[in-house]
Formats: structure tokens, sequence, C-alpha cells
């Protein structure tokens, strides 16, 4: 059976919280509903309603209208096996040493490399992203340039990929840290099933926020694959606790946005070693000066 998406966009998180609720009046009534920011700097956010049955299309367009958003786009979604698509549509991802790949992938892993695996229906990170592949080749050239990390976390680790590539690779213990106690599970079952346990360990952390992490600082490479905003907030921590001499490979930023995150973090005693685009996304390598 097929279902149907509704969605538009409009200004302002109170009017699309609004939004949001109206549209649980509509008949037939949406099975879910989503309200989401959307990370371009626009101050946009979007609404969805998700339906069994076509939405009506007059009581979208007065909803829109009332609560000062584009028209809804309406699209019908066949019904078809998603994990099944996923896993034809991502192909492994190559990343200088590191070869992330699914299961169902796991009799293409090339001899001489480090593999990861990373089921497509987990959390965030399985290295198809713009943002989680500059991490890695990022990781891969300090690690060819003759840096080893021994004193690792990866903050705000989704599918913990980037700490699982530094345990890789490293014989130390990397810690591993999220906001989302779901993304703190995932991380784990991830670990368990590349036969990490005990090499990384999972915290439930805003940022830095766990006697875990401030205990085991200061560290000599961290990575942040978050947003713009949290890695602007994050910076004076960064510096406090990030050894001289130490690492910091941040993502999740748009392009458009890395100059301003430089600036900040060159205000906290960090240089720019490299600073890579792949699509909408850029990864920077900073060092603490």
């Amino acid at each position: 059976m097929p279902t149907f998406t509704a969605l538009t966009t409009l200004p302002g998180k109170a009017s699309a919280d609004a939004l949001g609720e109206a549209l649980e009046n509509l008949v037939p009534e949406p099975t879910g509903i989503g309200v989401f920011e959307i990370e371009d700097g626009s101050g946009l956010w979007e609404v969805g309603g998700y339906f069994i049955e076509a939405p009506n299309a007059i009581e979208l367009a007065l909803l829109a209208k009332m609560h000062g958003a584009k028209d809804f786009t309406v699209s019908e979604v066949p019904d078809q096996d998603w994990v099944a698509k996923v896993r034809r549509d991502l192909a492994p991802v190559e990343a200088g040493r590191f070869f992330v790949y699914g299961s169902h992938d796991s009799d293409k892993v090339p001899a001489g490399r480090v593999p990861l695996l990373i089921e497509a229906a987990m959390a965030f990170g399985t290295g198809h992203h713009g943002t989680t592949l500059g991490c890695l080749r990022a990781l891969d050239r300090l690690a060819d340039g003759g840096f080893h990390g021994h004193n690792v976390v990866d903050i705000g680790c989704g599918t913990a990929v980037l700490g699982m590539a530094a345990a890789k690779i490293w014989p130390e213990t990397v810690l591993a840290s999220d906001i989302d106690q779901v993304a703190v599970e995932v991380a784990e079952a991830n670990v368990d099933a590349n036969g990490l346990s005990g090499r990384v360990k999972c915290v439930e952390a805003a940022g830095f926020d766990n006697p875990v992490l401030t205990a085991a600082a200061p560290f000599d490479l961290v990575f942040a694959n978050i947003l713009k905003g949290p890695l602007v907030a994050l910076a004076p921590d960064m510096s406090r606790y990030i050894a001289p001499g130490g690492y910091a490979i941040l993502s999740g930023i748009l392009n458009q946005q890395a100059d301003e995150v430089a600036a900040t973090y060159t205000k906290n005693g960090f240089i720019v070693e490299s600073r890579d685009e792949i699509a909408d996304w850029t990864t920077l390598c900073l060092k603490k000066s």
C-alpha cells in the first residue's frame, strides 16, 4: 500500500510547531508528523505529515496560508522494502586506508584496508555523508604524517565510526559520546559488531559534560562531527581539554559556515592545518598551538 508525504517550510519555531499541531486535526489524519529546523542558517523549519490515504489538498492549502508557510508538496511514496533498497543503493565507502561497509558487502572488503562495519539502518555516520567521509580522510592524513593518537575522544559520535576508526589503527582505548542515549546504544552495538568491545567506551554527554571525559583530558585528538552552532559553543572547552600540539577534526559545517568556525577556533588557540570540502560540507583539521 502506498503512503503519502506532505511537506512545507516556514520561518520560525513557534509557527512551525503550531502548524505541526494543526496537522493533527486533518481528515484523513496523518500517521506521523515531523517538525525540523533546516540546518543551513536560513532560519527555516520543515513541517511534514505522513499519511496512509491521500491528504485533502484544500485543507493543506488553507493551513499553509494560515500559518505563513509555503504550499505543501504532496508526494506518493511507493510501498517497498526500504532497508533492502538502502542496502542496494549504498555502496561501500573508501576513505584512505578505511573501508566502511554494511554486512551485505562483507565479501567486498579489500585486503590491507581497515574495515569498519556500519549497517545502513543505523544512526548518522555510515560514511556516505560528506562530513563523515571528510573526517575519515583527515584522520587518514594525520596517521600518514606520523601522528599517533594516544588519548582520543569522538564527541557527538552517532554510529561511533570515527572513534572506531581511531581504535582500529592505534591500540589505546578510545572514548565516544553522544547527547542522545539511543545513539549511545547504537554506538555500543557497532563497537561490538566490529570486535572493539573494551576498546571504545561509549557514554552519554553533551559536549565534554561527563566525568569520564573530563577525567580523561587532556586529549591529543578530538573528533566533533556535529553542527556549526554546537561547534562554535564548544570552542572554549576544546581549547581547555585538548593538549598543546593536539588536534581537533571538526565537521557538520556547511561550506559557507567554515570561515566563522575556523575564526572562532583561531581565537581559542588553534591553527587550521587543513580544510576540505566534499559537496556542501567542510571538514576542518585544527592544531592546538
